[in-house]
């Protein structure tokens, strides 16, 4: 059998069949759907824009084509509004060096703070980021703190100076300009439905995101497999085999579940059995209960 690393051809189709499905349920949803049901174009909608921020990993990967900028060009739209594309690219490129992950300040995708920071914080933030911290609160408060922890990051950095920084959010002025003319002029949902839908989208990426990386002392434990085929897999396009992913960046997403069939001992033992059977047990052990302290357990690193 053909080692799927080796073998991406010039065009993924897969993955722009997904584009397509993706964008066909979104004018779906904000159209038709909204007009007949207005519930049914929300869910619709949802599950549109949560399907189109994992395409948008998957293009910053270097999905489909071999062309980035084509790539670039398919996820354009904002439809989530909030995430700019090109400060995502780089945030999550960066997250990608193993050695930091979990680390407070230098992985820009971790949950955990420093100690001491945690140690000087009001009670009522600290309330808050334990909150957080339960699955329950991650889905309803989730995106709104993340959301602001990433805004207060990115503008301290445009203000020292940061180039890149501003021109990720320079970019995101008219990826958010074809969303908003789409909202006002053409689809068929109230404003207000169409905010509840992008929040509830973000909702369910923080399902991903919950526990995809955990304090260890040795970077290779610090990733997560969960072994889900369900709906929530599908969405995610199988990122949840998340070791696998940090392993083989490179990799279409319908390639993994192959890879990881093919190798599951060797994952198990790469990320010492950091694993979860489903998003249905991850409910069930922390809908209501943290699964980490917000401090990081282990910093500074032994």
């Amino acid at each position: 059998m053909s080692d799927p690393r080796r073998s991406r051809p010039a065009i993924e189709w897969p993955t722009l069949a997904m584009l397509v499905l993706c964008y066909g349920t979104y004018v779906l949803g904000t159209l038709w759907a909204a007009a007949f049901f207005l519930p049914l174009g929300m869910v619709l909608t949802t599950l549109a824009i949560a399907l189109h921020s994992s395409l948008t990993h998957e293009v910053l990967h270097g999905h489909p084509f071999r062309n980035q900028r084509l790539n670039d060009a398919l996820v354009f739209p904002a439809l989530g509004l909030v995430i700019p594309y090109y400060r995502f690219r780089d945030t999550h490129l960066a997250h990608h060096q193993d050695s930091i992950l979990t680390d407070p300040y230098d992985d820009p995708e971790t949950n955990y703070l420093d100690p001491e920071v945690w140690a000087a914080l009001p009670g009522w933030r600290k309330a808050l980021h334990n909150f957080n911290n339960t699955l329950l609160g991650r889905l309803l408060i989730g995106p709104a703190m993340g959301q602001v922890a990433f805004i207060a990051c990115d503008w301290q950095a445009i203000q020292s100076g940061d180039r890149a920084a501003l021109r990720g959010w320079l970019w995101h002025v008219p990826a958010v300009a074809v969303v908003l003319w789409w909202m006002f002029a053409v689809m068929q949902m109230p404003v207000w439905s169409y905010l509840v839908s992008a929040y509830a989208a973000l909702s369910i990426l923080k399902i991903r995101t919950f526990l995809e990386h955990q304090a260890h002392e040795r970077a290779r434990g610090r990733t997560v497999i969960i072994e889900d085929n369900g709906p929530l897999a599908w969405i995610f396009l199988f990122n949840s085999l998340h070791v696998v992913h940090h392993m083989h960046p490179k990799v279409a997403w319908y390639n993994m579940p192959k890879l990881f069939r093919q190798n599951r001992d060797r994952y198990l033992k790469q990320n010492d059995a950091y694993y979860y059977r489903s998003y249905r047990e991850i409910f069930a052990k922390y809908f209501l209960a943290a699964k980490d302290p917000v401090p990081h357990p282990l910093w500074p690193w032994k």
